[in-house]
């Protein structure tokens, strides 16, 4: 799944391609929306939320997509041929270049005041324009409710905080030291662990390529425990240990090392 930085630069993308200009196609291919059409109306702009995508347009509409797994939005000249075998759930084009939205987990046309009804579960957002101490004390707020809960399943709950994946999530927790298997509740500083996970998207958001977490400008030293499973810890040299987390279907990939992050 798509982290909140990955979601953040499509928006970026949407917006460079669509923003102010006046759609001269719509094609909805999922059965909902099949006789939807928008052409004529100019796009206003597309904002991320979390993990969702808000491409709001003229006369009081938006578009609503999420990503999920293997979802992606690819730009592309006005009148490219989509790729074969490409499972296209939703075109918005205009003159100049046209949105392919492909194998999106979720499409919805609503209006745009009831923006609500698709976003309004999520907790803070953490790359929210406006983020502040406010926001990383009701996360922490939301990540305390069920103390039961491990942290690393708490912190994937996009109704506690948003934005985070797997990949964030893996950093987040060895920075701070606390394994992914310790219960929510017994995490000391709830608080100063989003904050530093919100630092982590911020940094990542315009540098995806570049190194992030570590301050070593090495190539390929770019993360402390995501994807290095059997290799030694950056940290410690113990071998970092690879494993599921999370209740079937929903069990995700953790990365940690146990001796930086005891339970």
């Amino acid at each position: 799944m798509p982290e909140g930085d990955a979601v953040y630069r499509t928006a970026v993308k949407l917006r460079a391609a669509l923003d102010g200009r006046v759609l001269t196609r719509s094609d909805f291919r999922v059965p909902r929306y099949a006789t939807a059409d928008l052409t004529g109306r100019a796009v206003l702009t597309t904002v991320p939320r979390g993990k969702h995508l808000l491409t709001r347009v003229e006369g009081g509409l938006t578009v609503h997509t999420h990503l999920r797994m293997e979802g992606s939005w690819r730009v592309q000249p006005a009148g490219a041929r989509v790729g074969r075998g490409d499972v296209v759930r939703l075109i918005l084009a205009n003159e100049r270049w046209q949105a392919v939205g492909v194998r999106l987990g979720m499409v919805d046309l609503l209006r745009s005041d009831q923006e609500e009804q698709v976003v309004g579960h999520l907790g803070p957002d953490l790359l929210d324009p406006g983020w502040d101490a406010g926001h990383a004390e009701r996360a922490a707020r939301n990540l305390a409710r069920r103390p039961e809960v491990t942290i690393g399943e708490a912190l994937l709950d996009q109704r506690n905080v948003a934005g985070l994946g797997t990949i964030w999530r893996a950093e987040t927790l060895f920075l701070s030291g606390i394994s992914p298997f310790r219960p929510a509740g017994e995490v000391e500083d709830l608080e100063k662990m989003v904050s530093l996970a919100h630092r982590l998207l911020e940094a990542s958001k315009d540098n995806p390529g570049g190194p992030l977490t570590t301050g070593d400008r090495r190539p390929g030293r770019r993360l402390w425990a995501y994807g290095r499973a059997g290799r030694p810890c950056l940290r410690c040299g113990n071998k970092v240990i690879g494993d599921e987390l999370g209740a079937q279907p929903y069990e995700r990939v953790v990365f940690y090392c146990p001796a930086c992050q005891p339970r």
